[in-house]
């Protein structure tokens, strides 16, 4: 029964990714089509959003270095490639934990079980040191 419910949570998992895929996909090509029809009515609308999070008050960070890229088809890549890179590594009291990708200090990607030895436990510490 228990290898079930994983079995069913994993499932789960992929369809909640399936869900953010499309959710990260209809926007921008929505996006994509009202800037074409409407490139100053977007503008607009884009630059009243920015006003909220500050970044069009640096006067060194121009619309024009910013806004083709919002609703660009390589953003949606990369938000989907990440989305995918992370599906299904979800973990579940008494089973193995899934050797998801980590980032060191240095930068480099590893698998989380690239660290474990032997028999020694696997601690991960999450947190700051100051």
């Amino acid at each position: 029964m228990g290898n079930l419910a994983v079995r069913l949570r994993k499932v789960a998992a992929y369809l909640e990714t399936l869900v953010f895929v499309l959710l990260a996909c209809f926007p921008v090509s929505v996006g994509k089509i009202l800037a074409y029809l409407f490139p100053e009515t977007m503008k607009k609308f884009m630059l009243k959003i920015g006003l909220k999070t500050t970044m069009t008050q640096n006067p060194k960070f121009k619309y024009e270095d910013w806004g083709p890229t919002f609703f660009s088809f390589r953003t949606a890549k990369v938000v989907i490639h990440h989305l995918l890179m992370n599906s299904g590594d979800e973990a579940f009291k008494g089973y193995p934990a899934p050797n998801t990708r980590v980032i060191d200090l240095e930068n480099k990607e590893h698998k989380l079980f690239d660290f474990a030895k032997d028999n020694r436990p696997l601690i991960l510490n999450f947190g700051s040191c100051s």
